[in-house]
């Protein structure tokens, strides 16, 4: 018993650092101070939100999971680092840039309203 509990710690630590590390926040630091300054302008729009939610359902549900729960690869979106680290500004800049050595694409090919609505869909998630 005692080697079957060692064999699992040996497996499960490391994946959990290489799974923490998707999620470290680590891109926030590469956000440009006049994109960080950025605020969508649809802020608190209840159309806007529902918008969102339809667009982030078609392009990010599937790794961020349905409602930004996220799923056994990638972090949810309902975290302290997005809903109060991150500024609005920040997301559009990581949407717009991806961050593939983490599995994030860039979005930069939606149109930017959309990628606006997508972000005040994500933070509305806080008061949920």
């Amino acid at each position: 018993m005692c080697r079957l509990a060692f064999a699992v710690l040996v497996i499960l630590v490391p994946a959990s650092v290489v799974f923490g590390r998707a999620a470290d926040g680590s891109w926030l630091k590469k956000v440009p101070q006049r994109e960080h300054n950025k605020s969508s302008p649809y802020h608190d729009q209840p159309d806007a939100i529902a918008a969102g939610r339809r667009i982030f359902v078609d392009h990010c549900a599937q790794c961020h999971g349905e409602n930004a729960e996220g799923t056994k690869k990638r972090p949810p979106l309902k975290t302290e680092r997005v809903q109060q680290q991150a500024t609005e500004g920040d997301l559009h800049w990581v949407l717009v840039n991806g961050n593939m050595r983490k599995g994030m694409p860039s979005w930069a090919k939606l149109p930017d309203q959309q990628l606006w609505q997508v972000i005040t869909y994500l933070k509305s998630l806080h008061e949920q």
